[in-house]
């Protein structure tokens, strides 16, 4: 019989990208196996995934897909959780049925070696375990958030207290100690059903046949060091660590030459910064105002993807779906046509990995999605860090003090960032000895991450070393 691993994405397009790489990764180095991915209704409008799981079908025949029916929430459902990942927790703690169909299914045709689940969908890990099916996470942010992940049964059984209620910063093994206002949203109250949720996926976690992670060694030495230690989980064993990345989006959209790429073509080595918030992040009105100030006064080349903003100041992720509004309606009067000597402003979307690697970008102005982060490291470009949602705010922490690759964007107390703010840090970033210590970094751990992927590279060799495992069951 063939060999199969399948493949269980949270449907939310960026953690899906990171899954479809990982099966394209392990069929570089087993071209035999069969590789098959589980496809799940989004909990929130999370932006359309048809158009990119359409091309990988097209054009890696050995992943399929599996559609499950659309899940809805039962009528009598109700939550106080005010966080969108609680209804993405449960929906697919409802489609449980569906894997146990989609698995045996599988299993009638081909030797399952694993089942490779995203830490949303830890409600899976009690199918494959009925069904005796290997059960891995991959993890789809770094080391050092899960660090922070493992450990916090830990901090849950040792303070009585909420997170959000630690009146000192958050000590983890392996990273800096995490101010608790930086801890993502869902993990600050104990009694929240999304803190609940995320809780039982670690304890799961501790118990998995391994983690992979979307890392590499000389990236985050620290804290892989310390999960490696057993730091992280004190109480017990922790599972085999696979550290594989720097693993990046290889989609190619559209084909031809974007606007944005012609008009960086045009611009000097190194003087543009990039301006972008990965498929959710969203601003106020008064937010990007403040943004095209900064901006404008700053003096610096600029490339600036813009989505129509929210009505809500507070809102930092776009969950539904927002209006289409024209460049014109979205930024001041007269902006435009004052700064396009030296500025471009795109609406929505840029083809990222390509922009950063162009040679006209030298700085990147970043929520702290991981996939971004990572982006940003295989192309060598300097971040600042402005953090939306999810654990971007922890990893800010992480790539500034820790990776020394980013400089910080800071808010204010009611959570907005200045355009004097804006202003200061595009200049820093671009122009100061900080801003060169930044840039300098980056092009080192660039070349780190290459190391990594390269025959007798950490990263390779930590894929063999999964792979080889599944030869032992």
């Amino acid at each position: 019989m063939k060999e199969a691993i399948v493949l269980y994405p949270s449907p939310a397009i960026g953690h899906l990208i990171s899954m479809v790489e990982l099966g394209k990764l392990l069929l570089t180095h087993r071209p035999s196996l069969s590789i098959h991915i589980l496809i799940t209704n989004q909990a929130y409008d999370a932006g359309s995934t048809t158009a990119y799981i359409a091309s990988v079908a097209a054009t890696v025949p050995s992943i399929s897909f599996h559609y499950f029916p659309a899940t809805t929430l039962p009528p009598d459902f109700s939550t106080t959780s005010p966080h969108h990942e609680t209804l993405a927790l449960v929906l697919l703690r409802l489609n449980n049925p569906n894997v146990r169909h989609a698995l045996t299914t599988i299993s009638k045709n081909y030797v399952v070696h694993g089942l490779i689940i995203d830490f949303f969908c830890v409600a899976a890990v009690a199918i494959a375990c009925e069904l005796n099916i290997p059960c891995y996470y991959f993890f789809t942010s770094g080391a050092g958030y899960l660090n922070f992940f493992l450990y916090v049964p830990t901090l849950h059984d040792k303070f009585a207290k909420s997170l959000k209620d630690f009146d000192a910063p958050i000590d983890v093994p392996g990273t800096p100690p995490i101010p608790p206002s930086d801890v993502a949203k869902p993990m600050q109250d104990r009694y929240d059903e999304a803190y609940k949720g995320f809780l039982d996926s670690s304890l799961k976690m501790q118990t998995s046949a391994g983690i992979i992670v979307n890392t590499f060694e000389k990236l985050e030495p620290r804290a892989i060091r310390a999960i490696l230690d057993g730091q992280c989980v004190p109480g017990g064993p922790t599972p085999p660590l696979y550290c594989i990345g720097p693993l990046i989006s290889s989609r190619e959209d559209d084909g031809g030459s974007p606007e944005c790429l012609t008009w960086l073509d045009s611009q000097p080595r190194g003087s543009v910064v990039f301006l972008c918030f990965g498929s959710l992040g969203v601003f106020s009105g008064e937010q990007l105002k403040d943004i095209e100030m900064g901006l404008e006064r700053s003096g610096q080349r600029f490339l600036w993807v813009v989505r129509s903003p929210t009505e809500d100041k507070n809102q930092k992720a776009a969950t539904s779906t927002m209006p289409d509004l024209d460049l014109g309606s979205l930024l001041p009067e007269g902006f435009l046509e004052r700064t396009k000597q030296r500025g471009l402003v795109v609406k929505k979307w840029a083809p990222q990995v390509a922009v950063l690697s162009h040679p006209s970008v030298g700085g990147f102005v970043t929520h702290c999605g991981w996939n971004s982060v990572l982006e940003a490291v295989r192309a060598g470009i300097p971040m600042l860090a402005w953090p939306l949602y999810a654990e971007q705010r922890h990893n800010r922490v992480l790539l500034v003090q820790e990776m020394r690759i980013a400089l910080p964007v800071d808010e204010s107390e009611d959570g907005s960032v200045s355009s004097e703010e804006v202003e200061k840090r595009v200049r820093q970033l671009m122009e100061s000895e900080e801003g060169k210590m930044v840039r300098e970094r980056a092009l080192a751990v660039k070349e780190e991450a290459e190391a990594a992927q390269s025959s007798g590279g950490s990263s390779r060799s930590a894929l063999t070393r999964l792979i080889e495992s599944w030869k032992r069951e």
